[in-house]
């Protein structure tokens, strides 16, 4: 197994506080499409397995109906509360964000949240509705429930809209990004603003995806540094200073993950990915939300 010794890197947020460059998500497989109140243990567990390995920073949201779960295995971790970097998204409840995010606490067992989302843009009819929703979650953040604050798959003009009337610029959003999903337009507006960058299904392009035109150079990578697929990738984002969402029900993965703080990819290397991950389009989630052209 990895040395769980080795530090995941953190990065700094535009409001000063800092967020683990690898998270454990509580999504994707997990969601629970049947009742929130039936406990899964399988999750309950592998999130204390994911602790345990120091996956620190831990991603849900009100929509996976897995918060019960996660409050549960931090309760169980035993692992001091400011040591975790917890992190929610709000949706169903888009209509009542201060009411949401309290719903969530409680679920979460927790006082706060070291970052709260706006899980997705498509709620909003107008640019006011955005802005709306904005405006209450900086209420949020004043009010001491969340330390961050941010969004997720937002799009550049989602954002333009929301900074015409924020007080706070959003400290991430929260996107599908791998090879194959890249979002050149979108990562620009992100540098030119200082919004964070964090990736869901960052390994993609090794899995959904394959095969592909990145699979003959991530296997010539695997040999040079004595990892895996999947571990290059993770890299690949945190070497461009992108947090990454992964997950895993077996603990020998996600003790492998933890590889990617072992080494770095050079510039030509993370060059040559981009390049080669830019000859296929593919996108996993939110596909009817998106246009089947759009990159951004």
């Amino acid at each position: 197994m990895a040395n769980i010794d080795t530090p995941i890197p953190a990065l700094k947020l535009n409001d000063g506080n800092s967020i683990p460059m690898l998270g454990y998500g509580t999504g994707t497989a997990w969601y629970k499409s049947g009742d929130e109140d039936k406990i899964d243990e399988k999750l309950v567990e592998s999130i204390q397995t994911a602790i345990k390995l120091g996956y620190y920073h831990l991603d849900g949201a009100e929509v996976y109906k897995t918060e019960p779960e996660l409050g549960m295995a931090i309760k169980k971790s035993g692992v001091a509360r400011e040591k975790l970097f917890v992190t929610t998204k709000v949706i169903t409840n888009i209509a009542d964000i201060q009411n949401a995010i309290k719903t969530s606490l409680k679920k979460l067992q927790l006082d706060y949240v070291d970052l709260y989302l706006i899980h997705a843009p498509f709620f909003a009819k107008t640019d006011s509705d955005l802005q709306r929703a904005w405006a209450e979650m900086e209420a949020v953040q004043s009010s001491g429930l969340a330390k961050s604050i941010g969004v997720s798959n937002y799009l550049p003009q989602h954002l333009e809209a929301t900074l015409k009337t924020a007080k706070v610029v959003p400290a991430i959003n929260q996107i599908e990004f791998h090879p194959y999903l890249q979002h050149p337009p979108l990562l620009a507006f992100h540098k030119q603003h200082g919004i964070a960058t964090a990736a869901y299904g960052p390994l993609s392009a090794v899995t959904k995806a394959a095969p592909g035109p990145v699979d003959d150079f991530m296997k010539a990578l695997e040999k040079k540094y004595a990892v895996s697929a999947a571990e290059i990738s993770l890299r690949w984002c945190i070497d461009q200073d992108i947090v990454a969402i992964t997950t895993s029900g077996k603990e020998q993965r996600l003790s492998d993950y933890l590889r990617c703080a072992t080494f770095k990819l050079t510039p030509t290397e993370i060059k040559t990915i981009k390049e080669k991950g830019e000859q296929k389009h593919y996108r996993g989630f939110w596909t009817n939300k998106f246009d089947a052209n759009d990159r951004s």
